[in-house]
């Protein structure tokens, strides 16, 4: 089985503009196929939801087969599936839900490792009704967040534990299943896992994973803006956010304000399906497809990552931070006596779009001693190639050796 990149690249009609993207962590760009449906979608008859006439059906489907494929990519139960603006909204509204079962003196447990939405929404849910939060520490040298350093925040009183699955920032891929088991063996806490960097890299099975909740961002696997929390149906039937009053008590839709983006839905199962079909497995359900996918999608990224770390790490004053044992491809480094917005925008007058900043996980930032400024960030993605790769350690080279 080959990975065939330049076929892949074909389907990304902004590939076409010449630069060379490592700024995937913040989104990826859109293949063909995704912008197809969202198009199809808007420019068809459609209603809200119903049976009677086609056009509502057609929603209907929408949000139906949208609901089918986050639960193969997921491996969750598709009645539990939840659509929303954004991973940031969503994990909003879970909060203040959950937080109405709190009481002062309770507990959450946040890391700074995470992005800050998932960690600012359960603080401030925290402080709202005098619950504590408590923040588990990583190791700023290693980048590891490991459950050792979760269990010395747990107590009797904890209610729920947020941490990521992969951080945005330096890559770093805690063991969730042996945080879940950790968490759930010595409290009744709820765990809330931010899946957002971590779906775009590598296959989410919700069940092996102990999770409570998963949320991801469609956008950052080649979809399009939005948000989505996985949990059991019957998990979710025990929370009652505000809502409208006729608006439907039914779960998932109890979550769903207003009508739903039938449009973004359509894209969002296209960028399954697309990635269902990456690894040029045609047989077997989509979920097995998603499967073998990511595994050719690994193995790319993987040997991209061979050719470039070592070269970038060996260049004068270069220091990297992603240095966990298990992670993304996903590279934070700064240079000394540099500005990282100084690298990004002379990057990006050679076309090559690596950003610079904290990327919202002002923590980890503030952890690794870079304060609010963070520094560049570097992310493969599918559709990166080697060619990419060059181009980024040559444009580094020149600068750094002038």
């Amino acid at each position: 089985m080959t990975y065939d990149v330049a076929a892949l690249r074909a389907d990304f009609p902004a590939l076409e503009e010449g630069a060379a993207h490592f700024d995937a962590p913040g989104g990826t760009q859109t293949p063909r196929a995704v912008a197809d449906a969202i198009a199809r979608t808007l420019t068809a008859a459609i209603a809200n939801r119903g049976v009677v006439t086609r056009a509502e059906r057609r929603a209907e489907e929408a949000v139906s087969h949208c609901r089918s494929a986050l639960a193969d990519l997921l491996r969750a139960d598709p009645r539990g599936v939840v659509f929303g603006r954004s991973m940031t909204a969503l994990t909003y509204d879970f909060a203040r839900a959950l937080a109405r079962t709190w009481r002062p003196g309770d507990e959450v447990v946040v890391t700074r490792l995470d992005h800050d939405a998932n960690v600012r929404p359960w603080v401030q849910a925290a402080e709202a009704v005098g619950a504590l939060p408590r923040f588990a520490d990583f190791d700023p040298t290693t980048g590891e967040l490991v459950p050792d350093d979760i269990a010395a925040h747990l107590s009797p009183r904890t209610r729920l534990v947020a941490v990521t699955a992969a951080s945005n920032l330096i890559g770093t891929m805690p063991d969730i299943p042996a945080i879940t088991r950790l968490v759930h063996e010595r409290t009744d806490a709820l765990v809330y896992i931010d899946g957002v960097h971590y779906t775009a890299h590598h296959v989410v099975d919700l069940p092996s994973s102990g999770a409570d909740f998963w949320a991801c961002s469609p956008y950052k696997f080649l979809g399009p803006h939005c948000g989505v929390v996985a949990a059991d149906p019957a998990l979710l039937e025990t929370l009652h956010p505000d809502k409208l009053l006729p608006s439907t008590d039914a779960v998932p839709e109890r979550f769903e304000y207003g009508t739903l983006p039938y449009e973004l839905m359509a894209g969002t199962t296209a960028a399954i399906d697309f990635l269902a079909e990456v690894s040029g497995v045609h047989a077997g359900s989509r979920r097995d497809r998603l499967v073998a996918a990511y595994a050719e999608i690994d193995r790319h990224e993987r040997r991209l990552a061979e050719r470039l770390e070592p070269t970038l790490r060996a260049l004068p004053g270069v220091v990297v931070y992603s240095n966990a044992a298990r992670r993304t491809t996903t590279t934070l480094f700064s240079v000394s006596g540099w500005d990282s917005q100084t690298i990004r925008a002379e990057l990006a007058a050679r076309w090559i779009n690596a950003p610079a900043g904290n990327f919202y996980a002002v923590e980890c930032s503030r952890h690794l001693g870079l304060g609010d400024a963070g520094a560049v960030r570097v992310g493969l993605a599918p559709y990166t190639n080697e060619d990419d790769v060059d181009r980024l350690l040559d444009a580094l080279r020149d600068l750094l050796m002038q």
